[in-house]
């Protein structure tokens, strides 16, 4: 693993507060490191990724095994684990769907400089985890729900840090303007969702995390500039094996 050294964060890179130094932060570029191996040479069919083929499956889901969840537990992790809900916003754009994700802000406690889904934790007047989504999303990036189609959602994600995510799948319509949240976002991205769903992209890291935290595997999905990873990536793993079924 390259040790960065940088004072500014990598794109996509993670910083691990410890318990006994829960201040000091510790930069963790996935991107400079070794790839163990592609994930696979499957893709989603193209005949499948669009809007109305993707409602449809959700509306009449098939037989499908979740994969495995890679990370593991770090010392840190909220016990027993936080709910918290995302929004999976597929952008119903005419040259094909495209995922819209946010580059959360380096100062973030929680998974700073990170490329994820708009969401949070559940709060006490959240009545579902659809209106955390919903909320969380509105708060984040300003999109109105007027533009956001709930077609299903995919099976819980508990993350190394403790949460446990209910991920809510949307159809998202433009057009629409967004009013994203300078203190948490840094940037909104759209990725066509052919690339997010060819596994050729899906890229399988071990990485040795410092703090004597030890050795950890993840997904990656390199997008241009940015590398979508961990728990964003774990989620989308489970959208692909679901739309492949």
């Amino acid at each position: 693993m390259r040790r960065n050294t940088s004072t500014r964060a990598p794109e996509g890179a993670l910083f691990y507060f410890s318990q006994d130094n829960p201040l000091g932060k510790v930069p963790f570029d996935p991107s400079t490191m070794r790839i163990e191996t592609i994930a696979d040479r499957e893709v989603v069919h193209p005949d499948r990724l669009n809007v109305d083929w993707i409602r449809s499956r959700f509306s009449n889901p098939p037989a499908w095994q979740p994969e495995d969840r890679l990370e593991k537990r770090l010392p840190t992790a909220f016990d027993p684990p936080m709910p918290a809900s995302v929004l999976v916003p597929i952008v119903a754009r005419a040259e094909g769907p495209a995922m819209l994700l946010t580059k959360r802000t380096d100062h973030l406690h929680h998974h700073p400089s990170q490329v994820s889904f708009p969401g949070g934790r559940v709060e006490e007047s959240d009545t579902s985890p659809i209106e955390t989504a919903l909320r969380e999303t509105m708060e984040e990036v300003g999109l109105h729900r007027g533009h956001i189609d709930i077609i299903g959602r995919l099976p819980e994600y508990v993350t190394g840090t403790g949460y446990r995510v209910t991920p809510i799948v949307s159809i998202v319509t433009p057009p629409f303007e967004l009013e994203p949240d300078s203190f948490e976002v840094a940037e909104v991205l759209e990725v066509p969702l052919s690339h997010l769903m060819n596994a050729m992209n899906h890229r399988l890291l071990t990485a040795e995390f410092p703090n004597g935290i030890g050795w950890r595997s993840f997904y990656a999905i390199p997008y241009e500039k940015y590398f979508i990873w961990g728990a964003t990536a774990g989620m989308l793993r489970n959208l692909f094996h679901f739309l492949r079924a």
